[in-house]
């Protein structure tokens, strides 16, 4: 039996008090020696960092104080330069702290939101109440009736046709497609997405000008084939419209139709802009251009210089391709065009007219564009929609003529609100962005698109998942198209095109709302 003067190890050991009391020394004396090493050590890298740190500053504060180009880096150095950080970090702060849901631009929050929602097919309901203002001068809302629709009295989206006088005319019924965005500007697994997620929704691809890419053939979407002013995919050396090319385009049968772009809404007067680092072989190949060299078009077509000429082209595009032809334009105010363009149709009959005008308001969106035309330039949708629509039926061509809204209609209302005031189909393209999971980080002309949408970085692009984002795609197509359906419903309406200017109210400068036909009113030789 052991007394209390012998102590048993862990191992099984018996030592006396006196070596146990050295065993514990020993260990105290190795932890010592670990922890004044570790100080050490982190002494030492302390020191170092702080040196580095110096000599860091030192060379920022001859650098800042010598150089000429920056008056407050000259004036401050080292500390200039944390304005920069704050001016990036800022936007960052406000989209995700600062800004309300409904204050940031161009999108607000509660915008994307609602496209997030229906992209991912969840549930879209909102509790309590809305937070929606409704009174500032120019909201819209919609005349619900007494007596409205009932779910078997509703009608499946109706079937139109464009150009009927072609020899291949295009019939579709989808209210909202998917505007005009060129492989280059976005990357081949975002076109790939939005033509795939297109096909399963039923709705078009317009292909931007960037032309016609293989990845938007291989999604098997209806695609209507863009022409713009430098003629990408369907140009000669020179610049000049390649017919034979055409041809072997519109002989494909997912094309449908083929626009003639005049303008944008982002840009009008300027010509697509697609920076030298993203031309690369391929793209190059597709649109005609020199490799690493900047993509600028022209800013009109030059052989268009009036609308005798225009119709002239779209005629004879039409005639090559069989094909509907219209074009893209934004009106830039009360000047002659549009009595000009439909007096020449009325001139030379009604089978000369375009088959569709597009119609792009200044809220237009775009890739990259100088600032001076993206925050002045051309007429918003709300006055240039209407004004369209008021000339296409003083000219009795509105039957004639299918009318595209393009620029900010990324909802049901704004969607709803178009067809009110006229429009057949609405276009969007960063709606469909939003789908595709763009957080609006606006580098969409960096090269740098953290979802990999805008981008031909690798590294980038692998965020992106075509299946999942083509699933979203689809999902927020049919969910516009029903939603419209429900607005379209509530006003009384068995189908959303039968929505007319007196569903809809505008909120005046009083605070009262007035309707679209008393602020737009139909023309005087309306049928």
């Amino acid at each position: 039996m052991l007394r209390q003067n012998s102590v048993t190890c862990m191992s099984g050991t018996i030592l006396s008090p006196g070596k146990t009391l050295y065993a514990r020394t020993m260990d105290t004396t190795k932890l010592h020696e670990y922890m004044t090493l570790l100080s050490d050590l982190l002494l030492s890298f302390f020191v170092l960092a702080f040196a580095v740190l110096m000599v860091a500053f030192v060379i920022m504060y001859l650098v800042d104080i010598t150089q000429t180009a920056h008056a407050v880096r000259r004036n401050y150095p080292v500390f200039g330069r944390f304005r920069y950080i704050f001016e990036t970090l800022g936007e960052f702060f406000r989209q995700y702290f600062f800004a309300m849901d409904r204050q940031e631009l161009p999108f607000n929050r509660a915008e994307r939101s609602w496209v997030y929602r229906s992209a991912k097919n969840v549930d879209s309901t909102v509790p309590f109440g809305s937070t929606r203002s409704l009174s500032p001068t120019g909201t819209v809302i919609f005349s619900n009736t007494a007596f409205p629709t009932l779910k078997e009295e509703s009608m499946p989206l109706e079937e139109l046709v464009i150009g009927p006088t072609c020899r291949s005319p295009y019939r579709t019924r989808s209210i909202f497609n998917i505007s005009g965005m060129s492989y280059g500007a976005i990357s081949k697994p975002a076109v790939l997405a939005l033509t795939n997620g297109a096909r399963m929704a039923g709705c078009w691809v317009n292909t931007g000008e960037g032309g016609l890419s293989p990845y938007h053939l291989e999604g098997g979407c209806d695609l209507i084939v863009q022409i713009g002013t430098a003629k990408y995919g369907v140009r000669d050396e020179a610049g000049n419209l390649n017919e034979d090319r055409l041809k072997e385009i519109a002989a494909l049968p997912q094309v449908k139709m083929f626009e003639l772009k005049l303008s944008q809404g982002a840009k009008p007067g300027k010509g697509g802009m697609l920076p030298a680092e993203k031309v690369n072989l391929e793209i190059a190949m597709i649109r005609g251009i020199p490799v690493g060299t900047a993509s600028i078009s022209p800013n009109r077509h030059p052989e268009i210089n009036s609308v005798t000429d225009l119709l002239d082209v779209i005629n004879h595009i039409r005639d090559l391709t069989g094909k509907p032809v219209g074009f893209k334009i934004v009106l830039g105010g009360a000047d002659s065009f549009l009595d000009d363009l439909c007096q020449e149709i009325n001139r030379r009959g009604e089978d000369s007219a375009p088959d569709f005008i597009t119609i792009d308001g200044a809220e237009g969106g775009t890739g990259a564009a100088p600032q001076s035309l993206i925050d002045y330039v051309g007429l918003p949708l709300r006055e240039s929609l209407p004004l369209l629509s008021n000339k296409l039926i003083q000219y009795n061509l509105k039957r004639r003529v299918r009318v595209i809204a393009s620029g900010k209609l990324v909802q049901p209302a704004a969607v709803a609100w178009a067809i009110c005031l006229g429009a057949d189909f609405v276009n969007s393209a960063r709606g469909f962005m939003f789908a595709l999971g763009c957080i609006q980080a606006l580098q969409c002309n960096r090269n740098t698109c953290p979802t990999g949408i805008t981008t031909h970085n690798p590294k980038l692009q692998k965020g992106l998942v075509v299946a999942d984002k083509a699933e979203r795609v689809k999902n927020y197509c049919l969910n516009m198209n029903y939603e419209v359906g429900v607005i379209a419903h509530s006003c009384g309406v068995e189908e959303p095109r039968r929505l007319t200017r007196h569903h809809a109210r505008v909120i005046t400068d009083d605070g009262l709302s007035v309707a679209l036909d008393e602020l737009h009113p139909l023309p005087e030789h309306a049928d």
